[in-house]
């Protein structure tokens, strides 16, 4: 199993608040509550974890509240390289209603002093050294900009690390623009961040065709509509099973870190692909984002359709 690197640099307290249905304007009744230690990067960690990786988790956490995730890592065996500064970390609202829609009120978090961007990048070169690959994922805090993201990894590329990022809007086009290993952007980031249509096959490969991009693995979700993967001048689709989508949290980092698992094992192309996409779609069944058990996994795995696609199909 390999050692991974996840960096967090704008981590979260979600809290996920269950409802039979909200009704705007009126007291609703919550039939449950749950607190997570959240942010993009950690759920990506919690995941890497169920799978047998080992995980150094980083980024920016305030001091006021860092309780919850001390628990957290300590639960995970995660080796803890936060820069911790003044403040809070911020947190989240989410509301699940029974029918798997979900209503984000997310809190806006603290600000990052230039003395705090520069432990972090001194912390990121000397614990990244001993690790196979890097994720950096989410958004960027107050104070944190596209190009200190930049800075952030050119020290990961010096290195010669494997470096993956799942974030959005302008710090998603910088990091394109460093050609990092992976990305996982859904349609709507990428649409957002590029101004074009890339709902079809020949929409993603013109785009990224037009920013010369080098990217060695670009991982497209589609929600229901499924995942496509480019790679190496190929193209590859997932279609996920169907089942009962309870919350959508966590999915998208559960098919980063699916991804990453399965390109770390070695797994063939179709095993990889399924194996992400089948951890992916159990996600979204669950408040929370535990990978299943080996079964149920196995059974999702088989009711998930792998294409290779040609020319042809990007070209209908």
């Amino acid at each position: 199993m390999a050692k991974i690197l996840t960096i967090t640099l704008n981590p979260a307290i979600d809290a996920t608040i269950e409802l039979d249905q909200l009704r705007i304007g009126e007291v609703n009744r919550q039939q449950n509550i749950q607190y997570h230690a959240a942010g993009k990067g950690l759920n990506v960690a919690q995941v890497l974890h169920d799978l047998g990786h080992e995980l150094i988790v980083s980024g920016f956490l305030g001091t006021k509240n860092q309780m919850l995730f001390k628990q957290h890592f300590q639960a995970m065996q995660f080796d803890d390289q936060f820069i911790y500064i003044e403040g809070e970390t911020r947190q989240n609202i989410k509301i699940a209603e029974q029918s798997g829609r979900m209503t984000d009120i997310n809190g806006q978090g603290f600000q990052v002093s230039t003395a705090d961007k520069q432990a972090l990048f001194k912390r990121i070169q000397q614990c990244s050294d001993s690790v196979d690959y890097v994720v950096i994922a989410g958004s960027l805090p107050l104070g944190f900009g596209v190009d200190d993201l930049k800075q952030l990894m050119q020290i990961l590329h010096i290195q010669n690390k494997p470096v993956a990022v799942d974030t959005s809007g302008k710090a998603l086009t910088a990091a394109i623009a460093m050609n990092p290993w992976m990305i996982k952007p859904n349609t709507d980031e990428l649409q957002e961040s590029f101004g074009v249509s890339v709902e079809s096959l020949e929409d993603q490969r013109q785009l990224f065709k037009s920013l010369n991009s080098q990217i060695e693995h670009i991982v497209i979700s589609m929600g229901e509509h499924g995942v496509h993967w480019l790679h190496q001048n190929k193209a590859y689709a997932a279609q996920p099973p169907q089942v009962h989508v309870k919350s959508t949290v966590g999915a998208g980092d559960s098919l980063l870190a699916g991804m990453i698992h399965g390109l770390a094992c070695q797994l063939s192309t179709d095993d990889i692909l399924a194996t992400a996409t089948a951890i992916a779609s159990h996600a979204v069944t669950q408040v929370g984002f535990r990978v299943p058990p080996p079964e149920l996994l196995a059974d999702l795995k088989q009711h998930t359709t792998i294409k290779t696609l040609s020319e042809s199909d990007a070209n209908p």
